[in-house]
């Protein structure tokens, strides 16, 4: 898997809803790819920090939203010059 593969599949991956094939590919990539282990890094400690809170505040749910809209603009470009966006997770 590529970054980009692997940034389509990556909340369905931390969930546990990925095949088992599509899982061990994804986690290979992940060992690898500094970029992109960061990144679930990331994802796991927001995950982590609201699981954490009763309820999360409104403020902490838009600074939230503003990163990830943050993230999926910042993504780089691909070796055509487009650029290679994420799927915005959906779900969870």
């Amino acid at each position: 898997m590529n970054c980009l593969q692997v940034a389509r599949v990556m909340q369905a991956y931390l969930d546990g809803e990925t095949d088992e094939i599509t899982a061990r590919r994804a986690a290979a990539h992940l060992e690898d790819c500094r970029r992109c282990g960061l990144e679930v890094s990331v994802y796991q400690e927001i995950r982590n920090a609201l699981a954490r809170r009763a309820e999360p505040d409104k403020q902490a749910l838009q600074r939230l939203q503003a990163f990830g809209t943050s993230l999926l603009s910042n993504y780089p470009a691909g070796e055509d010059g487009t650029e290679n966006r994420a799927e915005p997770p959906t779900g969870t």
